[in-house]
């Protein structure tokens, strides 16, 4: 790999020493000097490639620290049913099942009952466009489902099923209507009655999908992604790196039905190398805020018998927290509610004092979402040292569900400003395909707080939790460098560090705040070789 020497440009490199510089030199896939122009060609080889910025502006390549890229890839095969109304969902289901032969599944992901106007769809609404294919829709949140009556008949769902129940595992829900019957309707543990009959994809499958799935994620400057799929996605992932295909650098989360499996084999977190790496155990707690299946301490607004649901109790977190933390793995666990969040930093709180009685240095354990916290929890992430894996994007997309179904409780929720008040690291993410995974409108969400056509108005939603640009930088490069163990290689720009840059359209540091939403990225590099150029 020979030198390249980047000039003419404004690169922002993360770095306090040399925060702005304007010229780059890269070797072997590394950073090799950054400074002056004469700096920077004085340390390069003169036979290597000049690549002239124009004036352009640089910035580390981004990190998304929280996404499904199984689920992301798939998607982009399956019916796109994030829609305004629940019509439109039917049109493309109905479009969908017509180049389907009959009988064959037809899976889809996105809808939000709350967008169209609050009542749940059924079964009934499927049947009515695809009476010849079972059907499965995941939810935009991905904790419930809607399915048709051939979906149910497959599962045997009838009048008398239950949801999935177990010692380590709280149930899940089928709804029902008033006489008793499924409604098409399943949450949290319950949609799998119905997900495992759908055909399951192959590792090799999936690693052709992952390949413009990459390409996406290239065009909109993300270089790095902390993945929370499964095991195949892991294959796909080991398929395209020992291809030579693997585009982006993926720490990869091991889900806890595995911890047995991990400990045995002796897997730590942080474990493997630039390019694909372990990261954490992770758990899910509870559900989410737009199925109201959030666990919570008060119930809902409007559903007094609603305190959502808990899918992993205390104790059983405990026991996998402690038995992980011991064998070297850091636990990263989903918690919306403020009940979860709750729960998970008193089990935290036992694990770190466990990790000191073994004279054992403090894991990173995260909190996946931090959505709602009870006042007297605003500050234990940080002093518990726990990362703060948020998605400021939620913030803004979630507002109006929030002060819905949380009312006053919503001063707590999504409070970027809060936790990096309180000293928690912060690693930001999109938890993609929920959300779109651009993190420019992820920076931008955390910077105004305000949707895309400006809603709530100019001081943005709860505007006190509102971040400055470098710190909402911070935790898309730096922040989420450190939740992945590659804090010392990834998200800033200087000598020795990895050569991940990406070349954007404007200085996102000094525009008007509602035009970050509006960034083009024009060119990724990653390791040094480009793999997305439009300049």
């Amino acid at each position: 790999m020979s030198d390249s020497l980047f000039v003419n440009g404004r690169i922002r490199t993360i770095d306090p020493v040399r925060p702005v510089v304007a010229a780059l030199a890269v070797r072997g896939g590394r950073v090799l000097a950054a400074g002056s122009e004469a700096e920077v060609r004085a340390a390069a080889d003169p036979s290597g490639l000049t690549v002239d910025l124009g004036g352009r502006d640089v910035l580390p390549g981004l990190i998304d620290a929280h996404l499904h890229f199984d689920w992301y890839a798939r998607g982009l095969q399956s019916v796109d049913a994030e829609t305004d109304t629940l019509a439109e969902c039917l049109q493309r289901v109905a479009a969908k099942a017509a180049q389907t032969p009959p009988g064959q599944w037809v899976q889809g992901l996105g809808w939000n009952q709350n967008v169209w106007g609050g009542r749940y769809p059924t079964a009934a609404d499927l049947d009515s466009v695809t009476p010849g294919h079972p059907v499965i829709l995941k939810a935009k949140s991905g904790h419930a489902a809607w399915v048709n009556s051939l979906a149910l008949k497959a599962a045997g769902i009838t009048a008398g099923a239950t949801a999935p129940q177990g010692a380590a595992q709280s149930p899940g829900e089928i709804q029902r209507d008033a006489k008793g019957q499924p409604t098409g309707i399943f949450f949290e543990d319950a949609i799998d009655l119905v997900d495992h009959l759908a055909p399951e994809m192959s590792a090799e499958t999936l690693a052709e999908l992952m390949r413009p799935a990459m390409e996406n994620a290239w065009r909109v400057g993300l270089t790095g992604i902390h993945d929370f799929d499964g095991r195949r996605s892991f294959a796909a992932f080991q398929l395209l790196k020992a291809h030579g295909h693997l585009g982006l650098r993926v720490v990869k989360q091991i889900q806890v039905r595995h911890l047995a499996e991990a400990v045995g084999l002796g897997l730590r977190s942080g474990f493997g190398d630039d390019w694909l790496r372990l990261g954490n155990i992770k758990v899910f707690l509870d559900g989410a805020l737009g199925p109201r299946t959030a666990a919570m301490i008060a119930p809902y607004e409007g559903e007094p018998s609603n305190f959502g649901i808990v899918v992993t109790d205390k104790e059983a977190l405990y026991e996998q927290a402690t038995l992980a933390a011991a064998n070297g793995l850091a636990m990263t666990v989903h918690a919306i509610g403020d009940k979860a969040n709750h729960d998970l930093l008193d089990v935290y709180a036992t694990i770190r004092r466990e990790e000191q009685a073994r004279g054992q240095a403090p894991l990173r354990h995260r909190c996946e979402h931090v959505q709602l916290l009870h006042p007297d929890d605003y500050g234990r992430l940080g002093a518990l040292n726990v990362v703060a894996s948020m998605q400021p994007i939620h913030a803004t997309s979630d507002m109006r569900m929030a002060d819905q179904f949380w009312g006053r409780r919503s001063v707590g929720a999504y409070a970027l400003k809060t936790q990096l008040d309180a000293g928690a690291p912060l690693a930001f993410g999109s938890d993609s395909p929920v959300e779109s995974f651009n993190p420019f409108w992820g920076i931008h969400a955390a910077v105004t707080r305000r949707r895309a056509d400006g809603t709530p108005g100019p001081d943005g939603w709860y505007p006190e939790q509102r971040l400055g640009v470098e710190a909402a930088v911070h935790g898309f490069t730096l922040g989420a460098a450190y939740a992945g163990y590659m804090e010392d290689r990834q998200g800033r720009l200087a000598a020795g560090w990895l050569a991940d840059l990406i070349v954007v359209d404007r200085d996102i540091f000094e525009c008007e705040p509602m035009a970050i939403k509006d960034t083009q990225v024009l060119g990724t590099l990653i390791g040094g070789e480009w793999k997305y150029r439009a300049f």
